[in-house]
């Protein structure tokens, strides 16, 4: 099993629970190491990855925005990473280059999973946003079958989605169209930082139908309030940053953590935040 340091990289990042998730992992499992949240500023992805490398970091995690930007730097990428265009999973090679991989696939696929209880199959889901965790979850979606459609602030984004997962020209929509969408969908899932943003966006009612974010804590709140407001079923993405967090751990530790344990750890923290 590795020791060192291993980290984070977001901005913003300081409400990142991946340290309790990892930090709790490394104690039950005797590893000797430690895992550290990292401010980068956007567009100084290059400058902060290097003033990390001197510190000596093995491992990071990559988190909004910088899932397309950390690309072009690594040595090379897992097949599943360059299907998608984004990598939230860095490792060091011993010739101090970095092995880029995306968790975010399967870690949303099992927390969807057990969130929608297995009863939502072949539908028609909302895919809300475009960006490297937007290309994660369409893509896992539609290669389960479901029928999936995008919508996006640049709408030329979500065009772009679309069209890399083979799905019709009309499958990409502005967020303007979000509320009468909503009515055609059996599910939602939101991508975006409307937390961050302070933002909002209007739903049709949902009348008990599934409404995913895959932000958690406070900057999730905004948009699961609305949605429940409008009568959505809401779940927040804590399950899927454990999940996708147990994946990353086990590359770098060859070792799979105990995903229960760190989701009550992840809850008790929430709840003391409050």
């Amino acid at each position: 099993m590795s020791s060192g340091l291993y980290g984070v990289i977001g901005d913003p990042v300081s409400h990142s629970l991946s340290p309790v998730i990892h930090r709790g992992w490394m104690r039950d499992l005797g590893i000797d190491a430690d895992y550290k949240a990292f401010h980068v500023r956007a567009g100084t992805f290059r400058d902060g990855l290097e003033a990390l490398e001197r510190e000596g970091v093995r491992g990071l995690n990559v988190t909004l925005p910088h899932k397309i930007d950390v690309v072009p730097i690594c040595e090379s990428v897992s097949s599943l990473a360059e299907t998608l265009g984004a990598v939230n999973t860095l490792s060091r090679t011993p010739s101090g280059g970095w092995v880029g991989d995306n968790t975010d696939y399967q870690g949303f696929l099992d927390d969807f999973r057990d969130v929608s209880r297995g009863a939502l199959k072949a539908c028609r889901i909302l895919v809300l946003g475009a960006g490297g965790a937007a290309q994660a979850v369409a893509r896992a979606l539609r290669d389960r079958g479901f029928v999936v459609c995008i919508a996006n602030r640049t709408v030329s984004r979500a065009g772009a989605l679309a069209a890399s997962l083979g799905l019709p020209p009309e499958a990409a929509r502005g967020l303007d169209d979000v509320a009468t969408l909503s009515e055609q969908v059996d599910a939602i899932v939101n991508t975006l930082a409307l937390g961050h943003a302070r933002d909002a966006i209007r739903f049709a009612e949902g009348g008990g139908r599934l409404f995913y974010d895959i932000s958690y804590g406070s900057v999730a709140v905004p948009a699961l309030d609305a949605a429940t407001d409008a009568g959505w079923r809401s779940a927040d993405g804590l399950g899927m940053l454990v999940a996708q967090a147990a994946i990353s751990f086990e590359i770098w530790h060859g070792v799979s953590p105990d995903r229960t344990a760190a989701l009550k750890r992840c809850r008790a923290a929430l709840d003391m935040a409050k």
